[in-house]
This record gives structure tokens, C-alpha cells and sequence, in this order.
């Protein structure tokens, strides 16, 4: 089978996001990379896709002329994955989709809601893919999770707690770091600091496993650091479709955790419980009986964590594989095979309606508010 050809805009020399990018697209023989404009500066973007094999003609200076320069080739690239700050996401994302090309964006999908909505908009009329890098979502545990919720192995779910928690950000004189800095200036991250950069993961991944979306939230937004604009710690509250209650922490300055990314389902005959820093395993407990460790790899797995599953069991499996994961169902998708859990632009809509809520929430003293696009109420 022909491999597809891809391009990527950001994610240079000291990106945090695009070593994992480029590893997970390439690791299963689906994508060659053959396009990139990877570096706000044109020069050093020029370099590194040089360094990365991409020849000269396709080493592009910025987007504009990666756009420009791929529309009129004939062997031009299938996917194009956007990995830039949260403020060009939109701006990108449409000229591509609108170009005819298939787009997998970084999270948040846009800044605002009506830009997401345009954007699920043009993905429909134009026939493109359109996908989110909600990649937590396609660890093969995380599938299991889903698989079991949706079996009713746990009966319905009750309640669903998550948190996605770190202290990388906890240390006040690293302020100023660029890396740090962006993520809590509006004009760059938008409305969220926090929330909208770890914590919609962790919303995310409540109504994937749930398999249920999120209707009304009430939050509570705080800046520790007080040279933050954003808040860098959030508390929320929500309730689902389905009658569940939800509860939600994201954190940068909880000093002592390191990734911190895990979620607990209770149903009424069971609960999961799935963490990141231990992704091979899902813990189940049924309701009376005792607690079991579900592993990655062994026997009786329902089939959506066996596909995404590579190696044997008790060989652990890590985040670009995850991401690899991502990259493996947008290459079915484009060649015609769809996957249920490919998170695509719906999803996105999805959440930075919940972020924008969230902020209007904490603003107002945490009141309730409709979490839902209006696209879809």
C-alpha cells in the first residue's frame, strides 16, 4: 500500500508537541514526511525540515507558502498536522480544509466557538478529515475503558472524576520562559490558560470513555502566580447528557506531580480506574467482587484495545504511540475506512465551548452554564 504524504506546520527545533508528532506519523509506515514550514522564523524552519529530509523545494518559510506552494503540486500531501500556538490554529486549519487538504490540528481546535463551529462547517462541505489530537483518547487501555463502559460491563455510569495535574509551571521566577510564558497570555493561548491546555484532555476523555457529552458545568479559576493573566489552577463541575456527574481538576502548579493525567468511571456494578503514568493498565473493581488489574496485551480484550496494541504484554507502550495510534486511524480514514474513535472537529467545537463556559462560570462565582456550541444544543 502506497504511503501518504505529509506536511507539518510548527512543532521546530524546541517544540514540545512535534518530536512526538513526527514519531508517531512515521512509526507504522503510513505517512512519509515530505512538507514543512516548521518554525515562525523562516530560516531556522527551513533548516530543520532540511535536517528532517524534506527537500529544498518543500522546506517552506511559513504556512502561506507551504499553502501556496503544495496546492498546485500533483504529488502534493494528504495530511497536513498544525502545531503552532492556539491563536493561528483557525486561520490555518481553514485555508487547508478549504484547499482540499485533510488536517489534524493540535488542541484547542480554535479560540472561539464560532470559529470551531466554521470549522466542523467546512470539514462537512468539503468532504475533509478534520481531527483533534485528543491522543490520550487512543491508548489501547483508554479503548478498553470505552469498550467496557459501552458493554455495560459497570452497568450506567454514575460518576466520573478526572484530573490532568502537573507542577511544571509552579515555579514563579521561570515565569518568563517562552515556552511557559504563551500559555498564560490571551493573545497566544486565548480565553484559558489551564483549563484549555491540559484540562479539556481530561474533558475529553470523561465523555469519550463515557461515551456521553458534556451539557452544563460551574467552575472555579484561580492564578497562583499573580503575573498570570490565565489561570493556571481550575476546579469544574459538570453534569452529562446521560444523567452523570462529573468532577474536574487541572493544575500547572501542583509541584511534586509529574504528568498527573488519570480518570476514575463509577458505574453502578462496577468502576475503572486509567493513569497515564501507567497506561498498560486498567484497574476494575466490580461492585462486591475484588480488584483486577487489566493488562495491556493479555487475553480477552475487547477488540478496539486489541488493535491499537503493538507489543507484547509487559512491554510498555508510550505517548507517541499513542499519538501513532491517532495517526494510524486518520490514514484508514483516508483511505476510506472509518473509525469510531478518531477525535475529529465535533469533538473540538465540543470543547472550547466547555472552555468558554468555564471562563464565563468561574467569572460569575462558578454559576452553571450551558456547556453545550450552539451548534448543538
Amino acid at each position: 500500500m502506497a504511503r501518504l504524504k505529509w506536511g507539518m506546520i510548527g512543532g521546530g527545533d524546541g517544540s514540545q508537541i512535534g518530536p512526538a508528532h513526527r514519531l508517531g506519523a512515521l512509526a507504522d509506515g503510513h505517512f512519509d514526511l515530505v512538507a514543512g514550514a516548521f518554525d515562525h522564523r523562516p530560516a531556522e524552519g527551513r533548516a530543520f525540515a532540511l535536517k528532517h529530509g524534506v527537500a529544498e523545494d518543500r522546506a517552506y518559510g511559513d504556512w502561506r507558502e507551504m499553502l501556496a506552494g503544495e496546492k498546485g503540486r500533483a504529488d502534493r500531501v494528504d495530511l497536513v498536522t498544525v502545531a503552532t500556538p492556539n491563536s493561528t490554529h483557525f486561520e490555518i486549519s481553514k485555508a487547508f480544509l478549504e484547499a482540499g487538504f485533510h488536517v489534524l490540528c493540535e488542541k484547542p481546535i480554535t479560540v472561539t466557538v464560532e470559529e470551531g463551529e466554521e470549522i466542523v462547517r467546512i470539514a462537512e462541505k468539503t468532504g475533509r478529515i478534520c481531527a483533534v489530537n485528543y491522543c490520550y483518547s487512543a491508548y489501547p487501555m483508554v479503548r478498553q475503558a470505552r469498550a467496557m463502559v459501552r458493554n455495560g460491563d459497570i452497568g450506567k455510569v454514575r460518576l466520573v472524576v478526572t484530573n490532568f495535574s502537573h507542577g511544571h509551571h509552579g515555579d514563579a521566577t521561570d515565569a518568563d520562559n517562552p515556552r511557559v510564558r504563551w500559555r498564560y497570555d490571551p493573545a497566544l493561548a486565548g480565553v484559558s490558560g489551564q483549563f484549555a491546555d491540559c484540562g479539556i484532555h481530561a474533558l475529553h476523555m470523561a465523555s469519550f470513555i463515557c461515551d456521553d457529552e458534556v451539557e452544563k458545568l460551574s467552575a472555579d479559576f484561580a492564578s497562583t502566580i499573580p503575573s498570570r493573566v490565565l489561570e493556571d489552577d481550575a476546579m469544574v463541575n459538570f453534569r452529562m447528557g446521560k444523567g452523570t456527574v462529573g468532577r474536574l481538576w487541572t493544575s500547572s502548579v501542583a509541584i511534586g506531580r509529574q504528568h498527573g493525567f488519570d480518570i476514575q468511571v463509577f458505574g453502578e456494578t462496577g468502576g475503572l480506574r486509567w493513569a497515564s503514568e501507567q497506561p498498560n493498565q486498567l484497574i476494575y473493581t466490580p461492585v462486591g467482587g475484588r480488584t483486577q488489574i487489566i493488562e495491556k496485551g493479555e487475553g480477552g480484550l475487547y477488540d478496539e484495545a486489541k488493535r491499537l496494541s503493538r507489543v507484547a504484554i509487559a512491554h510498555p507502550e508510550g505517548f507517541p504511540l499513542a499519538v501513532a495510534n491517532i495517526y494510524c486511524e486518520l490514514a484508514d480514514a483516508i483511505r476510506g475506512t472509518a473509525r469510531d474513535g478518531l477525535p475529529v472537529a465535533s469533538a473540538g467545537v465540543r470543547s472550547i465551548a466547555a472552555v468558554h463556559a468555564a471562563v464565563a462560570s468561574a467569572k460569575t462565582g462558578g454559576t452553571w452554564v450551558d456547556a453545550r456550541p450552539p451548534m448543538y444544543r
